[in-house]
């Protein structure tokens, strides 16, 4: 197939005002299928004639005909956009057909979405899901995603977000860490090591918000959340944490609340691509805003 020069190409408008003309008979009734006026219809069919040099139709009275040339013209074009429909219904029947992907911080999906998932499935035993547990702010073009949840303030680019639920970070520690004490004061809280995950740099900011000196505090890294979290609750340190995600812990007495930092603009938000969203998205996403 040769390479198509795009300049040389009449307006798509008003090939498809044409094609129609021809499929429908006339002006009225191609601006009924297109939605549109009989003028636009007419002034595009016209201008597709001024670009090509070549007359189309004409008139015979009331009745509007092809010339040889249009007829010529309107099945090579019925036979372009016929294929161009039919690339597109199976796109869309393939779209259909896949997993909706959902990328999700790890913690988050283990805490917090699978507790609730069974819900869902069985509400709509249809929709095949696959999660995508990533603790990074990943493209989701990139790595397929539909959807995903991210954890800040709900400002990131090229993407649409949606608050899902507030994440107040509270800072816990396992009892036998604290000997029995329930409340820390900012210097105990300072003499005692902490445990940090590596891949969330705004908990130092967070912690000199709650008037802490993180240079000064002793840390034991872990390379993420859910190490950090298991860390904690073996007693190895202070941790901060999203106080939605340790519920279980809090209730069973695995874990103490020893502070509660007041910072609103945190927060679990819905994010997408623009543009469409498919229907499988739409209910996921109405389903998890009815859960949160």
């Amino acid at each position: 197939m040769s390479e198509i020069d795009w300049r040389k190409m009449p307006p798509l408008t008003a090939l498809r005002a044409f094609a129609a003309t021809a499929s429908e008979g006339g002006f009225s009734a191609a601006a009924r299928k297109l939605n549109v006026t009989h003028a636009a219809i007419a002034q595009q069919v016209r201008a597709l004639e001024t670009d090509l040099d070549v007359p189309l139709v004409w008139r015979d009275g009331k009745h509007l005909h092809l010339t040889p040339e249009g007829e010529r013209f309107a099945k090579a074009l019925a036979d372009g956009f016929s294929m161009i429909q039919s690339a597109a219904e199976m796109l869309r029947a393939d779209t259909s057909e896949k997993a909706l992907s959902v990328t999700v911080p790890p913690v988050f999906a283990s805490e917090w979405l699978m507790p609730r998932l069974a819900r869902f499935w069985k509400r709509h035993p249809d929709i095949p899901l696959s999660l995508l547990p990533d603790a990074r702010l990943v493209d989701l073009k990139e790595i397929g995603a539909n959807i995903g949840i991210r954890f800040g303030v709900g400002k990131w680019p090229g993407v649409i977000s949606e608050f899902l639920t507030a994440a107040p970070q509270v800072v816990v520690a396992a009892p036998e860490l604290l000997g029995g004490r329930k409340k820390l004061s900012l210097r105990e809280m300072a003499m005692l090591p902490w445990v940090r995950e590596g891949d969330w740099p705004e908990q130092m900011q967070l912690l000199e918000s709650m008037g802490l000196v993180p240079a000064a505090l002793k840390f034991v890294d872990f390379p993420n959340e859910e190490l950090a979290l298991a860390a904690a609750r073996e007693g190895i340190g202070l941790h901060l944490e999203t106080e939605a995600l340790i519920v279980e812990d809090l209730k069973l007495g695995w874990l103490v609340k020893i502070h509660e930092l007041t910072e609103e603009s945190l927060g679990y938000y819905i994010v997408r691509p623009p543009g469409r969203l498919n229907p499988a998205a739409k209910i996921f996403i109405d389903w998890l805003k009815a859960e949160a």
